[in-house]
């Protein structure tokens, strides 16, 4: 255990971090989970509005800085295309 008061501090710090950009990791897995199963059921239009919403979350994610911009780009990139590969 750390004896400095500001290396305690960080430990707190990046322990309630940690718990954030977790929860918000599960929360995007979640969202694009609920895509993928649209698009393996074959549900054009639960799958866009499945797709619309894990949009929002990821981009959510990038802007909070739990996820780099490319990575988020990848992420939404992949999904859309899944999404329109549905005839």
């Amino acid at each position: 255990m750390a004896n400095i008061k500001s290396a305690k501090k960080r430990i707190l710090v990046t322990e309630t971090k940690t718990a954030r950009n977790k929860a918000i990791k599960s929360k995007v897995k979640t969202y694009v989970k609920k895509v993928e199963t649209a698009v393996a059921t074959n549900d054009k239009a639960a799958a866009q509005d499945a797709l619309k919403a894990a949009i929002a979350e990821i981009n959510k994610a990038g802007s909070k800085g739990v996820y780099h911009k490319n990575t988020c780009a990848r992420k939404v990139s992949r999904l859309t295309k899944a999404v329109n590969s549905i005839a």
